[in-house]
């Protein structure tokens, strides 16, 4: 049932339901019906949908050209906390009013930066109470939190890589605030996204110090969390550049290396984006695939980038094919440990009117829950799992099995070769 504020800020627009593929209705869902049961679980319980607080309430269509386009009307009070609670209750009449259960946010997408750092922990506990009053009402829940410690000037050098240990500090003193409002709010899932942590040029740069250091904050930002109670993930969400040259958490091979290094790997996981996939040069699919590999796949960030383009443009999903393989690492995984999918997408600077908000992420959503559906038959009902176990056939008995269970030394295989003789070639059936 959507929830509503002092006033209606989307009207016309009732709730969102499910009326199937033949529909000529434009707001609403033509594929995902939201208790239709796909490989055992709903459709609800796959994709746990969330919406992103930052591109759909704060974005305003601004690019490096010009100002913002969107002129919303939760934007026009000049009092921080009546605009933040404004947004809030504009963000909870979408959600609602979308079906979504989920939320995600920065701690300053919910309320505006303040000058003083006391000043800015003030209205962050002024808005968590009232946003605490929107999910009792609304039965709306919070995905996962997290700080925005890449914007602010005193960032431009990093914040846990900084050269700077006073930017440091006041980094860990943000993200404190961030971690106390998500535990307040009963946040599932708390997201680092290194923005800023990395370098523009290796020429003044100390890689290994500035490793070590971001390291070390996060597992005190888990110990914190933790001694207040937190049971939650904690992800990291890779990318390779933008805004650095070169980011440290840069695809999720990096990650892995990187938890494993520091001894994180037990309480992150990794949050990965489809647009940040393809800046790295991989697939989705590749990326969600090394992180399943590694028991790490936790949250997906649902978008995509402009193919003729080489920057981060965080369009809303409409590839089908490209989510269907997506959709087939995430079925064969089990699903996602903790996290959900959320539409980290903005609309673009020449779509100004309010109904566009909802076609964008109904768009979205239908072409996650039919790419489910077409993944789950290739997995029941096509040779696509027979292929691939034939493929390694000759590990599952005799001397490929000898080989996996570490019963063979590196003279057992020659002496194999030897006998073995030459090869004939064997089809990848490509």
């Amino acid at each position: 049932m959507a929830t509503l504020g002092d006033k209606e800020y989307f009207k016309g627009i009732g709730e969102i339901k499910y009326e199937g593929k033949e529909s000529k209705n434009p707001l609403a869902y033509k594929f995902y019906n939201p208790e239709q049961v796909v490989a055992g679980k709903t459709m609800r319980e796959h994709f746990k949908f969330a919406v992103a607080y930052w591109h759909t309430f704060c974005g305003q269509g601004a690019d490096p050209f010009g100002p913002g386009t969107q002129n919303f009307p939760w934007d026009q009070s000049n009092d921080p906390i009546k605009a933040a609670k404004e947004k809030a209750d504009a963000a909870f009449e979408f959600i609602t009013k979308l079906g979504f259960d989920y939320f995600c946010f920065h701690d300053f997408d919910l309320v505006q930066e303040a000058p003083t750092f006391s000043e800015s922990e003030k209205r962050l506990s002024t808005i968590v109470d009232y946003l605490k009053e929107k999910k009792s009402a609304s039965g709306v829940k919070l995905l996962w939190g997290t700080a925005n410690c890449f914007s602010n000037p005193r960032y431009m050098n990093g914040a846990s890589t900084n050269p700077d240990f006073n930017v440091l500090a006041r980094a860990g003193g943000q993200i404190k605030l961030a971690l106390d409002a998500t535990i307040a709010l009963s946040g599932e899932n708390y997201v680092f996204w290194g923005g800023r942590e990395g370098y523009m040029s290796l020429l003044n740069t100390d890689m290994k110090r500035e490793l070590d250091h971001m390291g070390r904050f996060l597992g005190l930002a888990r110990d914190y969390a933790r001694a207040q109670g937190f049971k939650g993930n904690f992800f990291i969400e890779p990318k390779p550049m933008e805004p650095m040259k070169h980011q440290y958490d840069f695809d999720a091979a990096t990650v892995v290396g990187f938890l494993h290094q520091y001894g994180l790997q037990d309480d992150f996981k990794i949050n990965l984006e489809f647009n940040h996939a393809t800046l790295a040069n991989h697939t989705m699919q590749h990326e969600m695939e090394m992180a399943a590999s590694h028991g790490l796949l936790g949250s997906l960030d649902a978008n995509r980038g402009d193919y003729q383009n080489g920057w981060d443009t965080d369009q809303f999903p409409n590839n089908i094919g490209e989510i269907t393989e997506a959709m087939l690492v995430f079925l064969k995984a089990g699903g996602l440990k903790g996290g959900g999918v959320n539409f980290d997408a903005k609309l673009r600077r020449n779509s100004t009117d309010m109904d566009d908000i909802f076609h964008a992420h109904i768009g979205g959503v239908d072409t996650f829950a039919r790419a489910l559906v077409v993944a789950d038959k290739i997995i029941s009902s096509s040779q696509y799992d027979s292929l691939r176990k034939k493929r390694y056939s000759s590990f599952d008995s005799g001397k490929g099995k000898d080989f996996e269970n570490g019963k063979l030394n590196f003279t057992d295989l020659y002496k194999i070769a030897q006998e073995n003789g030459e090869l004939e070639l064997q089809s990848g059936k490509q």
